[in-house]
């Protein structure tokens, strides 16, 4: 069984900004573009679920137009990405370094921004939402954010809850990029995805 992880196109704000929660639209023709190399790259019968953040729904929808034999995305909060608080709107590098410190000093339990969302509750929503993708027992696809692909990347490997940053995956994650995960009875694996370029 496998379940792609499709990221977002670039969102309509300013380079460097925290917008996890926040609902910005995204690139309209970059959306188009990520529609288009998913489209192309699903087999038939996959289940569209997608996060409820404009960028993803956009991207959802583009995804249906391109392909009708699939059936209509299901809208699920628990793809939307982590609340970061007070820290929404503010770009990263404005952000106090003792706040970022002291988020990442108690990186399962501190709220993000102060009010936001821990990492043990993102991963939680996360989590849920993989438990009853394996229970349906369908290849799906998700339209949503990094942190959340990530935290799937986590959650493959056995690991609910990150003991400290150190380890939340840092590799680079595209505007834009897929991966795919492909489970057997008590394992996960990757399997070949495409990757989107970055913009």
């Amino acid at each position: 069984m496998k379940l792609w992880l499709q990221r977002h196109a670039p969102v309509l704000c300013a380079p460097g900004l925290c917008y996890g929660a926040t609902d910005h639209a995204a690139e309209d023709e970059a959306t188009q573009a990520a529609a288009a190399a998913l489209a192309a790259e699903l087999p038939t019968a996959v289940v569209p679920w997608t996060s409820p953040l404009r960028r993803c729904v956009g991207l959802a929808q583009a995804l249906a137009a391109l392909r009708p034999d699939l059936p209509p995305a299901r809208v699920d909060a628990r793809l939307a990405e982590m609340d970061f608080g007070a820290w929404e709107g503010q770009a990263w590098q404005a952000i106090a370094r003792a706040e970022l410190q002291a988020w990442t000093d108690d990186f399962a339990d501190a709220p993000a921004g102060g009010h936001g969302e821990s990492t043990r509750r993102f991963m939680a929503r996360v989590g849920a939402a993989w438990d009853d993708w394996r229970a349906g027992g369908r290849d799906t696809v998700w339209i949503t954010h990094s942190g959340v692909m990530r935290a799937v990347e986590l959650i493959a490997r056995g690991m609910r809850v990150p003991v400290s940053a150190a380890d939340w995956p840092s590799a680079p994650m595209a505007f834009g990029a897929r991966r795919c995960i492909e489970i057997d009875i008590g394992a996960a694996h990757a399997c070949d995805a495409g990757r989107g370029a970055a913009s």
